[in-house]
């Protein structure tokens, strides 16, 4: 029986330039390699789950494009990769999002997003998109789009018994409504501190926040540690489990969409019936792939490339 990551976020078109280290106030960069990506968080993570699942798993999207050429173009990528764009809503006299990245030379990335569609999807199109919540087996969202909807959709999935996971990306501070609904948040360390209040820099200080994750009614946390790899902390039944589990070296070149990577591959591992620390293991390595690569939604690796990449190790 097919399982369903529904996918609730951003679309943008990125315009992404290389240079040999991030703008200090008043200074002008050469910089080169300009071209356009498609990105948007919703969307790489979406593009990510889809490349990186079997046939034994739908991948639906809800989200937001513009009256334009390439939000229509985008839209009919997504097809190609397999993903379900039925509640995709093209919204008039709005354009398709927009992020401004900078790559530096350290492989370190700097973004500037206009919301455009994306500022559109609020609760009336989460009601509409009301069926594909409510039949799938894992929500995944975001926070480029606005937060009433996120809070909406998190109550419906609640409601219909499907497990809502949370990549807090952007930061921003969370009302308890929304993280009681969840049964699984995906912060990295910066993330973390604003939403709990501790700085994550160990595995003491990472026990210390997921146990305010915790505290809240989420069952799962999992804090990104870039280099240091993931540290996982799950509470079930009065019983804890924590533990870092360890990621890939790489050459980085470009890290904008590794944590989308990370997050759509981990889901999908998820859903195939993989082992939490086994599904992390296939996450890991689909974005340590990504980041060997330039742009957002180019870099992300097919399920074949990553299985690849796993029997070389």
């Amino acid at each position: 029986m097919k399982k369903t990551l529904t996918i609730l976020g951003s679309i943008n078109a990125d315009h992404v330039i290389s240079v040999p280290h991030f703008a200090k106030p008043g200074e002008t960069l050469t910089g080169h390699h300009y071209h356009i990506a498609y990105g948007g968080k919703g969307a790489n993570q979406a593009v990510a789950a889809a490349r990186l699942s079997d046939e034994n798993t739908q991948v639906n999207f809800i989200g937001c494009i513009g009256d334009d050429d390439i939000g229509r173009t985008m839209k009919n990528a997504f097809e190609q990769d397999g993903i379900h764009t039925q509640f995709i809503h093209q919204i008039a006299h709005q354009t398709t999002g927009i992020a401004m990245i900078q790559v530096a030379a350290s492989g370190e990335n700097s973004i500037v997003i206009s919301a455009g569609a994306n500022g559109c999807l609020d609760e009336n199109i989460v009601e509409q998109s009301r069926s594909q919540i409510e039949q799938a087996d894992l929500l995944l969202m975001q926070l480029e789009t606005p937060l009433p909807a996120v809070i909406k959709a998190a109550q419906i999935a609640k409601n219909n018994g499907v497990k809502v996971v949370l990549n807090p990306a952007p930061a921003q501070k969370l009302p308890d409504k929304l993280l009681a609904n969840l049964a699984m948040i995906t912060p990295n360390e910066t993330e973390a501190e604003i939403l709990t209040g501790v700085k994550v820099t160990d595995l003491e200080s990472a026990v210390k926040s997921a146990k305010i994750f915790h505290q809240k009614g989420i069952e799962t946390v999992l804090i990104t540690l870039g280099s240091k790899g993931v540290f996982v902390s799950r509470y079930v039944s009065h019983q804890g489990q924590q533990e870092i589990v360890a990621g890939f070296k790489v050459n980085a070149v470009d890290t904008t969409a590794a944590g989308d990577t990370f997050n759509g591959a981990f889901l999908v591992a998820l859903l195939d019936g993989k082992p939490l620390q086994d599904a992390i293991r296939f996450a890991h390595a689909a974005a340590a792939i990504s980041v060997t690569r330039e742009g957002a939604q180019p870099s992300i690796p097919t399920r074949a490339e990553t299985l690849d990449f796993l029997k070389s190790i």
